[in-house]
């Protein structure tokens, strides 16, 4: 059985754009990747359930940048339109399947859009909001805000990552797209809120702190749609002195283990759920290369696999169920500047 999945890259050295490769669950190994989508370091992916593409792009010759769509049903794939703006191209992208919307967050211009998809895939805008206000005290946050993640709560609220304010925000939305705040959470000074997983049957958030390399627990309440800090555990051991940033989380969908990459001490980190939903460490296991931005498992449950950028590989690990522990089963398999990965 052949299970695919999209990687977005850079292309500041040898990749063209998205490439599809493949679990081959027999063999137990990746397939090539082959190149379907040409983009501008798409570095961000989101699928509909209609098999159109959202990818973060740019034209850097305009100095323009923003998401563009693309309909998977054709091959290549066929761009349905832009939607681009001045500055640098945003870092997130996600679908909102029920209300038909697109969602983008913007690290450079600190903005967070909305966009309704058209009958025919295409996006149009909705609502823009820019964030302003105080930034933390890590040298990565004293530009300004930095939105890093625009996507969904389980109860179809938009929650809003702010690296550089260390802040997470949550919006109503409209059935047009248009935000209104809800609510704000403010991490320690210098956690620099990157993603989060929620854990619904706990109605618990985890929020990644890519700046401190640290996953907090948090406690959401559905009817203020607030959040309130339980825990916070670091993402690799105390002696570790050299540059790391956290990066991607994965929940399993039994609730029972969360997965987090960390960029520098180059591992995939596995935390248990305990029965207050609070985590526990279970195990640090090497991504084999360098600076894994981003991974995923697949929909069995049973593999996930690695991207990382500095050095061009994949890296596909077996999951136990049970413990929630990696096993490698293949590395160095070649993909060129690999950041995201969306299984189809």
């Amino acid at each position: 059985m052949l299970e695919k999945f999209l990687v977005g890259t850079y292309t500041k050295k040898t990749s063209d754009g998205v490439y599809e490769m493949a679990i081959d669950t027999d063999k137990e190994q990746l397939t090539a990747p082959n190149l379907v989508a040409r983009a501008d370091s798409p570095t961000y992916l989101a699928l509909s359930a209609a098999h159109k593409l959202y990818a973060v792009d740019k034209n850097a010759a305009e100095g323009i940048g923003g998401t563009t769509a693309f309909d998977l049903t054709k091959s290549p794939a066929e761009i349905l339109n832009h939607v681009f703006s001045k500055g640098s191209s945003p870092a997130y992208v996600a679908v909102d399947e029920k209300r038909q919307l697109v969602y983008e967050g913007n690290y450079h211009t600190a903005t967070v859009k909305s966009f309704a998809i058209q009958a025919d895939g295409s996006l149009a805008l909705a609502d823009v909001i820019t964030h302003q206000g105080a930034v933390g005290p890590a040298p990565e946050q004293t530009d300004g805000p930095h939105v890093h993640y625009t996507d969904l709560t389980p109860d179809n609220r938009l929650i809003v990552c702010d690296l550089g304010m260390d802040q997470v925000t949550i919006y109503d939305v409209s059935d047009d797209g248009k935000l209104s705040l809800v609510s704000t959470y403010q991490t320690e000074p210098g956690f620099g809120p990157r993603h989060v997983a929620f854990n619904t049957q706990k109605n618990l958030c985890y929020l990644v702190g890519e700046l401190s390399s640290e996953i907090a627990t948090l406690k959401y309440d559905p009817t203020t749609g607030t959040l309130t800090h339980l825990q916070t555990l670091k993402t690799i051991p105390a002696d570790w002195t050299e540059h790391n940033g956290a990066a991607a989380i994965r929940l399993t969908a039994d609730g029972q283990f969360v997965y987090v990459s960390n960029r520098g001490f180059n591992t995939l980190a596995v935390f248990a759920v305990q029965e207050d939903g609070t985590l526990a460490l279970r195990q640090q296991i090497s991504t084999e290369g360098d600076f894994p931005r981003d991974f995923a498992l697949d929909a069995t449950q049973q593999f996930a696999v690695v991207v990382n950028q500095n050095t061009d590989n994949a890296t596909l690990y077996r999951r136990n169920a049970t413990t929630g522990q990696l096993t490698l089963l293949q590395k160095n398999v070649t993909v060129p500047e690999g950041v995201c990965v969306v299984f189809e």
